[in-house]
Formats: C-alpha cells, sequence, structure tokens
C-alpha cells in the first residue's frame, strides 16, 4: 500500500510575492530595493521551512536552474536536458564530467544544511576545480563567522561574501555565487539552503543602465542593490515554480490509490523528492520492465512528464 502524510500531501496554495515588490518603474533606490527584497524573501521564507512532499523535488530543480546559468559562467553550452543527463545517465562512482560535477555542487547545496566548514569548502572547490589552498579556505570561514557576527540583513551579508571570493580568487566567481547563497539561507536560519541568485546573473537584476548594459559582477559599485533586485526576481520564479509543483504533486498523490505495482510507493517519493527519475530505475521491489509499465501507466494518467523527450532512456518528474 501506498502511505503518505495527507498533511504534506496536499498542502495549502505556496505564497507569492507581492505585486507591489515585482513593480518596475526605472532603478529603484539601495532602500527600495532592499525593502523589496525583504518583502520577497519572506514570501519564500514560509516555503523554505516548509515540509511539503514535494519540497525536495522543488529545490532540486531550483539546483538545476542554477547549474544551467552556471555552464554560461564557465563557458560551456549544457542546458538542463543536458545537465540531467550527465547526472542520471553517470554509473554510480564514476566521474560525471565538469558539467556533471557543477550540476551536484549544486545539488548538494539544495540538500544538505548551510553549514561552512573548511572540509565541505576544500571538497567543494575541488568539485569545481578550482582548488584553494588551506589558509584561503580558512580564511573565508573566518569571513563567514565575522559575517554571521555582525548580523547584517541577508541579502547584504550574500552580496558581502560573494565580493569576499572574487576579491581573493578573481576565477573562482562561481564559488562566490555558491557561496552566497549558503550565507543567505545561514542569515535567515533556513534549514536548507535554496538555489536563488545564480539563476538571475546573466538576467537584467545584474546589468548597468550604462555603458551596453555591461554585467556587475561581485564587488562592482552597486552590487548589493543588484542582489536585492535579483533576490526579488529569483523568489518571483521559485514562487511560481513551488506553485506549479504543488498542483502536480496533488495530482500524483490522487491517482497512487489506482497504482498496483508493488514498488509504487518508492516511485512516488523519488518522484516527489528529485527533479528527475529515470523511466528504468529498479528497486528491490521493482524490476525495469515493471518500472517502464508504471511509468507508462503515470503518463496516461497524466500525473507525471516526460522531461528529456525521447523515447528511450527516459527522464520522468513532476
Amino acid at each position: 500500500m501506498i502511505r503518505l502524510d495527507p498533511a504534506t500531501a496536499n498542502p495549502a496554495l505556496p505564497p507569492t510575492v507581492p505585486a507591489w515588490a515585482l513593480a518596475t518603474g526605472g532603478a529603484p533606490s539601495d532602500a527600495d530595493a532592499a525593502f523589496q527584497a525583504g518583502a520577497a524573501l519572506a514570501s519564500r521564507d514560509t516555503l523554505a521551512r516548509a515540509q511539503a512532499s514535494w519540497a525536495g523535488a522543488w529545490r532540486q530543480r531550483l539546483a538545476l536552474r542554477c547549474a544551467a546559468a552556471s555552464m554560461r559562467l564557465a563557458g560551456r553550452s549544457e542546458d538542463e536536458a543536458a545537465l540531467r543527463d550527465a547526472w542520471h545517465f553517470c554509473p554510480a562512482g564514476a566521474d560525471p564530467g565538469p558539467a556533471g560535477a557543477i550540476l551536484g555542487a549544486w545539488r548538494q547545496l539544495a540538500a544538505q544544511p548551510p553549514v561552512a566548514s573548511a572540509d565541505r569548502l576544500e571538497r567543494m572547490v575541488d568539485q569545481l576545480g578550482l582548488h584553494w589552498d588551506g589558509a584561503a579556505l580558512a580564511d573565508l570561514c573566518a569571513e563567514i563567522e565575522k559575517l554571521a557576527g555582525l548580523r547584517r540583513p541577508a541579502p547584504f551579508a550574500a552580496a558581502a561574501i560573494a565580493a569576499h571570493v572574487v576579491t581573493m580568487r578573481s576565477d573562482s566567481e562561481l564559488f562566490a555565487w555558491w557561496l552566497a547563497d549558503l550565507v543567505l539561507a545561514q542569515s535567515l536560519r533556513w534549514p536548507l539552503p535554496l538555489p536563488l541568485l545564480m539563476a538571475q546573473v546573466f538576467g537584467p537584476s545584474f546589468r548597468t543602465e550604462a555603458g551596453g548594459g555591461r554585467r556587475i559582477r561581485p564587488g562592482d559599485k552597486n552590487f548589493e542593490r543588484a542582489v536585492c533586485v535579483a533576490l526579488v526576481a529569483a523568489a518571483a520564479a521559485a514562487c511560481r515554480s513551488a506553485a506549479e509543483l504543488s498542483r502536480r504533486a496533488e495530482k500524483l498523490v490522487a491517482v497512487a490509490p489506482k497504482l498496483r505495482a508493488k514498488g509504487a510507493g518508492d516511485v512516488i517519493f523519488l518522484l516527489l523528492s528529485e527533479d528527475a527519475v529515470s523511466g528504468s530505475m529498479t528497486t528491490k521491489n521493482l524490476s525495469r520492465f515493471a518500472s517502464r509499465r508504471l511509468f507508462e501507466r503515470l503518463q496516461q494518467l497524466e500525473a507525471v512528464r516526460e522531461l528529456s523527450g525521447r523515447t528511450t532512456f527516459r527522464l520522468f518528474g513532476l
């Protein structure tokens, strides 16, 4: 039998960012940008602390979007579909390649508490191919502790650590954005970070009005204001994604009693926890053939989507 907690399977409609916080009309002042960012983060705070059944899939989808934006920063061309393939079709224990490693970094951010130990940061920079020395990482941990002690507003703490990283190593902007989301979550005392800012790096929030729309990088003039504006856009996108996944999760849970496969409960749990699931996955209760039939049934019931666009080696998700 498939058992799901009704309190988390069918949560209330996720909150949205107030319309006035999204209003545009030229570049906002520093104070206006900070106020709007506060309103946006307040709407997202409820989601960040929620225990909804679909929260895992939501966080991993945010991670995928940040990873896709990271490809441009890293000089690569992989889109979301290519990143999914790099991750899901990599044999266990094998090297997922540079693109898969970057996706793995964002997935880890979304799945682990916002703790910045020297060991964790060392593993992260190695994963991103940066290889910082121990002294630099120790200084970075000290800077994060200093920011925590200063109790700066969360957007400004995130901006400060991103600027600090780029000042230390100009080739480490990707790591700077990863760490900015971690420090943001620390400042807001979220149980898990939300991958947010990287997805906005090449958007209008980080473009200057003059100079042909040059990108504002960490530490540049007006960077803190740009981070505030970006957080409003990121909050709105995250809330839209949550609303969409909430509806799809509700439909998946509703069809669960119609499923007769012995391992259906495991598959539903994974669909609610992950961005994508292989259509030929196997478990102790589900053979490859049974898995394919189960996903075909879920498609017929319009409870899942096929995400790869292929007829073989398919991936499914909410």
